[in-house]
C-alpha cells in the first residue's frame, strides 16, 4: 500500500506531514514557514515531497490551501493572503515538479472532510461546517462530498446576512464582539476578555455575548432548515469553549418556540480535529479525487 504525502498551506506556516496508509495514521510531521513568493514556494514543497520520496513510495500528494480550488481546472480562484498562488494552473505545475498526482481542496472543506472521515461527524454524509475566527468560512458536505456550488462559495456563510445589511462576518465572531464592546467602552480587550467580563456580571459584556449567540443560532438555525444535515460542526478557536454550544441551543429554543412549525433542535457539535484537521482532510480529498 502506497503512502500519501500531505500539505497544509497557510498564510504563516506550511505544515506537512505523511499518510501511513498501512496503519491508517498521520506521522512524520513538520513545518515551515510560509515562502514569500512562487519560486521559493515550490522550492520549499518539492524539498518535502523529494525527502518523502526517500524513504517511502508515495501514491501521490495531498493539499490543503487557502482560496477557492477549482477541481476541474487545477486553478485557486479568489483571493488570500498568498497572492501568487492564484488564478493559474498550479496543480498541473505541482504535479510537474513532485512526478506524482496532487490533489487540491479548500482548507475549511478539508477540515469539514476531516471530521466527516473520522471526526465527531463520522459515519454521517451530510453536514454543514462552520468555522469560526476572524470572519465566519465553512463547508457543506453533501452525501459525503463536498458541494462547491456553481461559484464555488459553497459554505460562505459570512456573506450571509444577519443584521441590517452586516453579514454573519460582521457580527458572529469573537473578533466582531471585542470590537463592538472596545468602541462603546474605549478599551483594548480581546473576544475572551468580553466573554469572562460576562461572565463576571459585566452587563454591557453580557449584552453584546447574548447578541453573538443569537445570530450564531439564527444562522444555525436557517441552515439546518435549508440544507436539513445530520449534524452542524463548529470549528475555529471559540469551537472549544464549553459555554458556546449551550448558549446557542438556548437561542435557537427561542426560535422553536415562537417558530411552531419547525420541529426539531439541529444536532450542534465542536469539531474534534484543530492542528491536523487540514492535513487529515487533504488525505481525505485525495482519496476521493484521484
Amino acid at each position: 500500500m502506497k503512502d500519501v504525502a500531505l500539505i497544509d498551506v497557510g498564510g504563516t506556516s506550511i505544515k506537512y506531514g505523511l499518510w501511513d496508509s498501512q496503519n491508517d495514521q498521520l506521522i512524520e510531521k513538520g513545518a515551515f514557514d510560509t515562502p514569500k513568493d512562487l519560486t521559493g514556494y515550490y522550492a520549499g514543497l518539492t524539498k518535502v515531497i523529494n525527502n518523502f520520496k526517500t524513504n517511502h513510495e508515495l501514491a501521490g500528494v495531498g493539499m490543503s490551501t487557502p482560496g477557492a480550488v477549482n477541481k476541474e481546472t487545477g486553478v485557486i480562484e479568489g483571493a488570500s493572503a498568498l497572492p501568487y498562488i492564484h488564478n493559474f494552473k498550479i496543480q498541473a505545475e505541482l504535479e510537474k515538479r513532485f512526478g506524482l498526482p496532487v490533489s487540491m481542496e479548500n482548507d475549511a472543506n478539508c477540515a469539514a472532510l476531516a471530521e466527516m472521515d473520522r471526526g465527531v461527524a463520522k459515519g454521517l454524509k451530510n453536514l454543514i461546517f462552520i468555522v469560526i475566527g476572524t470572519g465566519v468560512g465553512g463547508s457543506v458536505i453533501m452525501d459525503g462530498h463536498v458541494h462547491h456550488g456553481k461559484h464555488l462559495f459553497g459554505g460562505e456563510f459570512g456573506y450571509t446576512i444577519a443584521e441590517g445589511y452586516k453579514t454573519l462576518s460582521n457580527v458572529g465572531t469573537a473578533v466582531s464582539l471585542a470590537k463592538r464592546y472596545n468602541d462603546a467602552k474605549g478599551t483594548n480587550y480581546s473576544g475572551k476578555d468580553i466573554f469572562d467580563l460576562a461572565k463576571n456580571g459585566d452587563k454591557l459584556a453580557q449584552e453584546y455575548a447574548h447578541d453573538l449567540y443569537h445570530h450564531l443560532a439564527v444562522a444555525i438555525y436557517n441552515l439546518q432548515y435549508g440544507f436539513d444535515p445530520e449534524m452542524i460542526v463548529l470549528g475555529g478557536g471559540i469551537s472549544q469553549s464549553d459555554t458556546l454550544i449551550p448558549n446557542i441551543e438556548k437561542e435557537i429554543q427561542v426560535i422553536l418556540d415562537k417558530v411552531e412549525i419547525a420541529p426539531f433542535m439541529p444536532m450542534i457539535k465542536a469539531c474534534k480535529y484543530r492542528n491536523d484537521a487540514n492535513l487529515i482532510g487533504a488525505y481525505v480529498d485525495f482519496k476521493q479525487s484521484i
